[in-house]
């Protein structure tokens, strides 16, 4: 029996020699490779060292992997501190960089039969956690216009392949069938309608039955499995500047992309300029930038103050929440601010009412912290002890048992960007309890009693830090 065992363990060592053999050719044929997957209970993610720096930090934003700091790890070859957070080099050469990590079960760590092999069966259309899933977005074209658009259809265009037998399209839009959407043949390329509403829409061509990106498309996202899918986004506003026409350069900043000057450059028409975007609910300023000049969009009245003394133009879009403040009728300025504005002081003045001071503000579903000043001081929030928690559209519901007598337990994790006591849980009979809006995809957390942090005894899926204590790890997958 005991040269059996060891005759299949010698098998499967070989058996996996020379699929890590195939995985390093894999990855070193295609050097621009950028990968966020999970395989037998371990994390992987492999990046090709001439990947763009500008893919590579949208790699990092998409997968939220800012605490690895990979540029630097990339840049001067040193792993330390990639080591500190329990990730293993697997290859480290002139062509790849390929990282893992386990996902351990809480109790018996030491017993490998207890690891957790954890696949959640990812969907081809899953998205990682990025904090603000789909809330803005643009198209990105080369070699052809944007895809034509009437009312509620979309007409998608692949570009020449007319030698091909078959062309079809499949997405998220249609639940990735290979075979539901036949597109149909012209004199350049082929064509396929479908009818969507706005948002973000993955998609990929299966010519011939081979499937393929749209290599027209300037977007793109990795599914996590090592795939990669094209990237549409149906809009659902037009920016519209009137006049400039002499003007060389039109560009549009606004909180919705950082602010970045450079990013959303508009198109030219024959009477001024236009750029069409995706933008989920909330509340969005922005101004244009004329040939290096900042203007406020003269065909919007709406606009908000900003710390240059000036104003920025604001778009609302969804049902505004009503923030209201009880009392203080002497006060002469009431200011609200929350991480939703980036804490700005100068920019949502409450209006004052016969009962307190009030102002509407359009949010998307969400976590949010905010605090309202009162001539210079600001107000605190009785539960927290710091700012006030508003949670719209709660998704989740965070449960920890037991701690019967322990007199204050709050969580943390990647959606609060680990605030100690923003978080503070209800008891609710033997547990408790915090109702919470997540992201589809990966987070870290970890509960906070009596100011101990523990992690979760009802999760064994977890993973290191750089603390060496671990977070609790939740993949979530919302009710669609």
């Amino acid at each position: 029996m005991r040269r059996k065992n060891k005759f299949i363990f010698k098998w499967l060592r070989a058996c996996c020699i020379v699929l890590a053999i195939l995985f390093v050719q894999a990855a070193q044929a295609q050097v621009d490779i950028k990968s966020y997957s999970i395989k037998n209970g371990r994390m992987f993610i492999a990046i090709g060292k001439k990947l763009p720096k500008d893919s590579l930090q949208n790699f990092i934003v998409q997968y939220e992997l800012a605490d690895l700091d990979l540029h630097t790890c990339l840049r001067t070859g040193s792993t330390d501190s990639l080591n500190k957070l329990g990730w293993k080099v697997e290859i480290n050469n002139a062509e790849v960089f390929v990282i893992s990590k386990a996902l351990f079960s809480v109790t018996n760590i030491d017993d490998p039969g207890d690891k957790i092999i954890f696949a959640q069966n990812p969907k081809t259309d899953s998205q990682p956690n990025t904090g603000d899933q789909g809330r803005f977005g643009y198209n990105r074209f080369k070699n052809k216009v944007p895809f034509i658009i009437l009312d509620s259809v979309v007409r998608f265009f692949l570009r020449g392949n007319t030698n091909a037998g078959t062309v079809n399209l499949a997405g998220s839009f249609n639940s990735w069938q290979p075979t539901a959407l036949q597109m149909r043949k012209t004199d350049s390329g082929w064509i396929a309608d479908v009818k969507m509403g706005p948002g973000k829409h993955l998609y990929k061509f299966i010519i011939d039955g081979d499937w393929r990106i749209d290599r027209d498309n300037m977007n793109t996202e990795n599914d996590g499995m090592g795939n990669d899918n094209s990237v549409y986004y149906k809009p659902n506003y037009l920016f519209n500047l009137e006049g400039y026409t002499s003007a060389k350069k039109v560009v549009l900043a606004g909180s919705f992309n950082g602010w970045n000057e450079r990013d959303l450059l508009m198109q030219k028409t024959s009477s001024g300029w236009k750029l069409a975007v995706f933008l989920s609910t909330g509340t969005y300023t922005y101004r244009f930038i004329v040939d290096r000049n900042w203007l406020t969009d003269p065909g919007n009245p709406d606009k908000l103050s900003n710390e240059f003394n000036e104003f920025n133009s604001v778009i609302r879009i969804g049902t505004p929440y009503l923030f209201k403040l009880d009392g203080f009728l002497d006060a002469k300025q009431v200011v609200l601010q929350g991480d939703f504005n980036n804490w700005k002081d100068d920019e949502l003045f409450m209006s004052k009412t016969a009962a307190g001071w009030e102002f509407p503000y359009t949010l998307g579903a969400g976590n949010y912290e905010y605090k309202i000043k009162i001539d210079g001081k600001f107000t605190r929030d009785m539960n927290s002890g710091g700012n006030t928690v508003l949670v719209i559209d709660p998704n989740f519901t965070f449960r920890l048992k037991g701690f019967e007598n322990a007199k204050k337990v709050s969580v943390a994790g990647d959606f609060n960007n680990w605030t100690t006591n923003s978080f503070a849980m209800k008891k609710e009979g033997d547990e408790w309890i915090f109702k919470a809006h997540l992201y589809k995809g990966k987070h870290r957390y970890k509960f906070i009693v009596d100011g101990e942090w523990i992690l979760d005894p009802g999760n064994k899926l977890w993973e290191q830090n750089e603390h060496n204590t671990g977070n609790s790890v939740l993949w979530f997958e919302p009710d669609q």
